[in-house]
């Protein structure tokens, strides 16, 4: 076609509404996520305990095969609150590696290379940059997580009857809500170093700091001021002590361990000390239609 015949046409294809139009950033970070061979594999090794614990349900609810496999009953774990916290600590502890793989490369490399303000001369606000850097995470975290303990616990009430369902109802709220304070916390920890910290692996190797080097100087203050409230800065207990109470009713049965209570605060205050670096360091012009 000759060039005097391209003539400018607007476009006419579908628009994304704008109630869903920060989903176009994970969109494409996903294409480049998923473009690495060696986080595909990372990825597919994460559904392993999942498909264990599915194995496991169906062989404690099937004598036959139980029989042929030489597995005494008495032997089994039983299903129940500990079997879904154990698998919880196993799938979060490989989102955990996937976070400190992604994280650090979602907001960095727009703020080295001055992209930002590009970001916002579209119709994007500051809100909708960060939902689409964050949905990245909760959405890859989503699938490792909750969506299949949930199922699991669903293929658990299936075998086990309705009234094994009724019964252990609590587990899929601990479940759904566990995940996702847990998936909050990971998550805007990751996008705020990864706005402070240009350099991909410094912002990953922060991401463990903050859980090792703050657990131990929480322990620390606790030696020193003869207190519980120094635990506020080791993460991985605030979160133990909110599973625990989420799963079996009880907290940590640890002598620096705070109050139940006292832990939901710290996490949510910890999600707020993260919103507040990024809020302080995302700023750019942004245009406002009216």
């Amino acid at each position: 076609m000759a060039v005097y015949k391209h003539n400018y046409q607007a476009y006419s294809g579908p628009l994304t509404s704008g109630a869903l139009r920060f989903l176009i950033l994970a969109h494409y970070a996903y294409q480049r996520i998923f473009g690495s061979r060696i986080f595909l594999a990372l990825f597919l090794i994460c559904f392993l305990p999942p498909l264990g614990g599915a194995v496991f349900i169906y062989l404690q609810h099937n004598a036959k095969a139980l029989q042929i496999l030489q597995i005494p009953i008495d032997e089994i774990i039983p299903i129940d609150a500990a079997f879904f916290q154990t698998l919880l600590y196993i799938q979060s502890s490989l989102g955990f590696i996937l976070a400190t793989l992604i994280g650090p490369g979602l907001i960095s490399p727009d703020l080295t290379n001055n992209a930002l303000p590009l970001y916002l001369s579209r119709p994007l606000t500051r809100r909708d940059y960060v939902l689409g850097k964050i949905s990245a995470l909760l959405i890859l975290l989503s699938v490792i997580t909750w969506i299949p303990l949930s199922l699991l616990f669903l293929f658990q009430a299936k075998m086990a009857g309705l009234a094994w369902l009724w019964e252990h109802l609590r587990l899929e709220m601990a479940i759904f809500v566990g995940s996702w304070l847990w998936m909050l916390v990971i998550s805007l920890l990751a996008i705020a170093l990864s706005a402070w910290v240009r350099w991909k692996p410094i912002a990953g190797a922060l991401i463990f700091g903050v859980f090792v080097v703050g657990g131990g100087f929480g322990a620390l203050v606790n030696e020193i001021l003869f207190t519980r409230w120094g635990s506020l800065m080791n993460i991985a207990l605030l979160m133990d002590t909110a599973w625990r109470w989420l799963f079996r009713g009880v907290g940590t049965p640890d002598s620096q361990a705070l109050p139940v209570w006292g832990a939901f605060v710290g996490l949510l205050c910890f999600c707020g000390v993260c919103l507040l670096l990024l809020s302080k360091k995302l700023k750019a012009y942004e245009v406002v239609r009216s």
